[in-house]
């Protein structure tokens, strides 16, 4: 299977006239995963934990939304033999993996799954970034690619550019520093950079204004890793670019 890093919106991109289109043609495009595997800016824990293995509520992690986005469900199977193939390949001595057996699917894991596979029949088990280091994000990455020959989709769900705060004072249209960010991102994938992508802080323009915090962006060094491990990296494309409310979309496949 391919690997994916894509940004994932907020509640309202199902109401977009564009990008819920673009996911579903995404999907439509990928062979069909056996299970999803998603790792989501919005759920951060440590020791690594694994979600819900069977079906439990969505968490709906946003605030200030129309009562419509509270009611949105999406009821796929939970996935038990996904869940031990994780513990097998991250857990060793004093790294443990936890099991959070109530935590539901947040909204960078569902909002993008509704518009890429609606029917909600495929099994999906989330994971928590443990972690924002890039290197260690990395290792994990790798040590999940296994997964991949065996059927599973690798998502890391993020936004390729993300402060709210800035976004407050800007005026019309995406903001500079969210093109030059996005800009410097394509190139760096397109030349297979991953030392510069794992130090975009410092090695990126604006990078303390595209991410400000690193966990819209931390996701992608998950995917990154899950596909150096086979030596992919260079073999990737932006599926999704452009803006949306200023904030970079792109979003991209390995493999």
């Amino acid at each position: 299977m391919p690997a994916l890093y894509l940004s994932h919106g907020a509640p309202p991109l199902a109401d977009d006239p564009v990008w819920p289109g673009q996911l579903a043609a995404w999907a439509a495009d990928l062979p069909r995963p056996k299970a999803v595997l998603m790792v989501s800016a919005h759920w951060e824990e440590a020791p690594l934990a694994l979600g819900a293995v069977r079906t439990v509520p969505l968490v709906y992690d946003f605030w200030g939304f129309p009562e419509h986005y509270y009611r949105v469900t999406y009821e796929a199977p939970g996935a038990p033999e996904l869940a031990d193939s994780v513990r097998k390949l991250l857990r060793a001595p004093g790294v443990p993996v936890q099991d959070v057996p109530e935590r539901g699917l947040d909204h960078g894991a569902y909002v993008p799954l509704v518009e890429m596979f609606p029917e909600a029949d495929i099994p999906v088990l989330q994971i928590s970034l443990p972690t924002l280091d890039p290197v260690k994000l990395m290792e994990i990455g790798r040590k999940l690619a296994p997964l991949r020959d065996e059927g599973v989709l690798i998502v890391g769900s993020g936004f390729f550019t993300h402060n709210l705060a800035a976004l407050r004072h800007a005026g019309g249209g995406a903001p500079g520093w969210s093109v030059e960010f996005d800009d410097w991102g394509r190139r760096a994938l397109d030349d297979g950079d991953a030392d510069a992508l794992l130090d975009f802080a410092h090695a990126s323009p604006a990078g303390s204004l595209a991410h400000p915090r690193t966990e819209h962006f931390a996701p992608l060094f998950v995917t990154m890793g899950a596909a150096d491990a086979t030596g992919e990296l260079r073999a990737q494309r932006s599926v999704i670019d452009g803006f949306w409310m200023g904030l970079a979309k792109r979003s991209v496949q390995f493999g």
